[in-house]
């Protein structure tokens, strides 16, 4: 089965299938499945924009609400998570996951599915220790605090998933598991991320919590975004128990821009005799069932159960029989139902509405899944200003003030530095997508669409088929030397190109083309740092200050030209 994986979309759909539809006429293969890993921007019109965390001169609509409102159609089906730009009032209808348009699925807060027999899992936006022990208790109209902590990771969502017993073959999250960068080229990502070295040195860049759920889930495969790099790297499990050491091969991917390395397509076997659909997976709904009283909508910090003596069950792993009893909830049939429905008013080009306000709709897919599996639906719950217990939750949270304090004590994660921050935005990640790189050249002349920045293509005759040279994963790291190891399958080369654009109409151009496009695919191209980013006088060391990543991450065509 063809997977073709994007890092983060940030609205760029049409560019995204347009880029799929493109490789599979070059390279003669078929995509059965897109995973993207966040940053969706499933933006339907101008209220949902209110609701996203990105400057306001940023707020663009973007493509997805053609998708929402039938327009158009996904070509291939698309699975994605949430990351920390987002239409957040939208995916809070979905708490457990639905599909935003046909075609597109949404896996929710923490979720798992199966297709054609491979479990896909997933874990939504990004790690902040301040937030994680929360409530999911944000709702609309947000003010500056909550529209950045609704996307903030729970403690809730990483327990349901740690529940999981059984094989999971691919995991998605946002931001990196904290130290997959010592299992890969860490040189080469620190020649293009300069300003990362003290965190990846001090080993406390990226999620501890997706670093927890990558050894215990130990998936064969982990696909990221976020840090705006491509980056490959495999990590050898300790084995657990009697059972072979598992190896997790890792890829993180850039961003929707021309020339970057936002996709690539992987083979993954697919299982004989499985669903050609898209399916519920049962452990994962059991699971769902046996912790739905711990979900909590309120913003004081609370513990999850643990085995100390202070919990009358800690241990909510899905047993056969539970199992079966979801089977049997569903009448046999696991297949996801094509249940879309539209719960607002899509964007109308011919009749903008700026002075929109944010929505805050529940959704029948919600309700439905609810009904059948006896869950509570969340953002229904919040929005009303209600308890997910009643009386019995709310004397629960007073107990949780007591005995674990204020949402200001330190992390459970020693190491973690994400609250740390001093800058104006501290949710936002330092990122600069522009280093200085002398001497790079813009590919894409002559007929060639194919052609990738940064990568060396060899000359072909017209009408020839120019393939990227192989990705080569590292050997996989660990800790221990096994006596054998399984044979590792190497990730297909990385088709990440996006078809030449016409120049012909420059209005037309400003309008519908990626971020930051370059003004010359054919032409030289130096990159440099903003000016306001240069050291500091009497500064005495060498790193660079860098821009927080809010105000380069959606780099317009005027700032480009500015820059050239």
């Amino acid at each position: 089965m063809k997977i073709a994986v994007e890092g983060c979309c940030h609205g760029e759909l049409d560019k995204i299938y347009e880029t799929i539809g493109y490789l599979e006429k070059k390279e003669g293969v078929k995509v059965d499945l897109l995973l993207c890993c966040g940053d969706f921007q499933a933006v339907r019109n101008e209220g949902d924009m209110k609701c996203m965390a990105v400057p306001a001169k940023y707020r663009t609509m973007q493509t997805f609400y053609k998708y929402y409102s039938g327009e158009k159609k996904a070509p291939v089906l698309t699975i994605f998570i949430g990351g920390n730009h987002e239409a957040s009032n939208h995916l809070q209808e979905l708490p457990y996951g639905g599909w935003v348009a046909p075609n597109i699925y949404y896996l929710g807060y923490a979720g798992v599915v199966r297709y054609r027999g491979v479990r896909i899992g997933g874990l939504s936006g990004i790690f902040k220790s301040h937030d994680f022990r929360k409530g999911h208790h944000e709702c609309p109209p947000y003010n500056p605090d909550t529209l950045r902590s609704v996307y903030h990771i729970r403690n809730i969502e990483v327990f349901k998933l740690k529940q999981i017993q059984m094989p999971i073959d691919i995991v998605m999250s946002h931001d990196w598991p904290r130290g997959i960068y010592h299992y890969g080229s860490t040189g080469e990502l620190l020649r293009k991320k300069k300003f990362l070295r003290q965190e990846v040195e001090s080993n406390t860049l990226g999620s501890p919590a997706a670093e927890e759920l990558l050894a215990h889930l130990q998936p064969s495969y982990w696909f990221s975004a976020h840090l705006h790099v491509k980056f490959a790297a495999v990590m050898q499990h300790r084995p657990k128990g009697n059972s072979a050491p598992r190896v997790t091969k890792f890829l993180s991917l850039d961003k929707c821009l021309p020339y970057r390395e936002f996709l690539q397509i992987v083979d993954v076997p697919e299982r004989a005799g499985s669903s050609e659909g898209l399916e519920y997976d049962p452990e994962w709904l059991a699971i769902l069932k046996a912790t739905n009283s711990l979900q909590r909508i309120t913003p004081h910090p609370w513990n999850i159960p643990e085995n100390n003596g202070l919990h009358e069950r800690w241990d909510f792993r899905a047993s056969e029989a539970d199992m079966m009893q979801v089977v049997e909830d569903f009448s046999g049939d696991l297949a996801i139902p094509d249940n879309f429905s539209r719960t607002v008013p899509a964007y109308d080009p011919n009749k903008p509405q700026p002075h929109a306000a944010p929505s805050c709709s529940t959704n029948p897919q919600t309700t439905e899944l609810c009904a059948t599996l006896g869950l509570t639906d969340l953002y229904a719950l919040v929005t009303q200003g209600g308890d997910v217990q009643g009386s019995t939750a709310r004397d629960e949270d007073d107990e949780d003030r007591r005995s674990v304090g204020s949402a200001d004590e330190p992390s459970e994660y020693p190491t973690d530095t994400s609250g740390l921050s001093n800058s104006f935005n501290p949710d936002e990640i330092t990122i600069e997508d522009e280093w200085e790189e002398e001497g790079e050249e813009g590919e894409g002349e002559g007929n060639s669409k194919a052609e990738i920045k940064g990568d060396k293509l060899p000359d072909v005759a017209a009408g020839d088929t120019c393939t990227p040279s192989r990705l080569v994963l590292p050997k996989p790291k660990s800790d221990f030397s096994p006596k054998s190891l399984p044979d590792l399958m190497n990730l297909p080369p990385p088709s990440h190109s996006t078809p030449a654009l016409s120049h012909a109409h420059p209005a037309a151009e400003k309008e519908g083309c990626c971020e930051g496009e370059e003004e010359d695919a054919a032409s030289v191209r130096i990159l440099k740092r903003n000016s306001d980013e240069s050291g500091e006088p009497g500064s005495g060391g060498t790193t660079p200050r860098i821009k927080r990543r809010n105000q380069v991450i959606y780099t317009a065509v005027e700032d480009e030209e500015g820059e050239d």
